[in-house]
């Protein structure tokens, strides 16, 4: 299955969060699994995408002009899709996904993860979000996430689109779960 992979590209961040990268990439590669990713030669991004090239899988990074043009693709991307921009970044890699995981990240994990999540509850398509919750990272997200259900702000359970995965063995039962697009 191809598995996008939302997360940051901020080098200063818990060495923990590098461990669990580096953790699914092997994982993503020894199962047959495709990374979709942003490509950048940075942080979580240059860590997973490290982990999946060096234990043999296939890495597609989805990479913006301004990134390449600033020498900051990642060498590990084996196939590259060339994008302009943020926005035609999400929509490739949500085409060329089956499912998508966030580790821990900032602005643009949130952005990214909530436009799948966003898609989905309008029928776009049924791939879900799976919050890859290291150490507690996304305990503030899923507890916004719980008082806006609380409050009607959100149509549905949104528990049907985003998941969340507290250890390594849960996130594997959640993509276990997963059915990969016919190609």
């Amino acid at each position: 299955m191809k598995i996008a992979v939302f997360c940051s590209a901020n080098n200063n961040i818990a060495p923990a969060y590098f461990q669990k990268a580096d953790e699914l990439g092997q994982w993503m590669a020894a199962e047959g699994h495709t990374l979709v990713y942003g490509g950048c030669n940075s942080g979580l991004m240059e860590s997973i995408g490290r982990a999946v090239h060096e234990a043999g899988g296939l890495t597609i990074g989805v990479v913006p002009a301004l990134v390449e043009q600033g020498g900051r693709q990642s060498q590990y991307v084996d196939v590259e899709i060339p994008c302009d921009n943020l926005d035609d970044r999400k929509h490739l890699m949500l085409v060329q996904c089956d499912v998508a995981v966030a580790l821990p990240g900032g602005i643009g994990t949130l952005d990214e993860l909530f436009t799948v999540a966003a898609s989905h509850t309008i029928g776009y398509h049924r791939k879900m979000v799976i919050l890859y919750n290291i150490g507690g990272f996304w305990d503030s997200l899923v507890a916004l996430l719980d008082d806006l259900q609380a409050k009607g702000m959100i149509r549905g359970n949104y528990t049907q689109y985003i998941q969340v995965a507290n250890t390594f063995d849960e996130l594997r039962m959640l993509l276990a779960q997963v059915t990969p697009s016919a190609e």
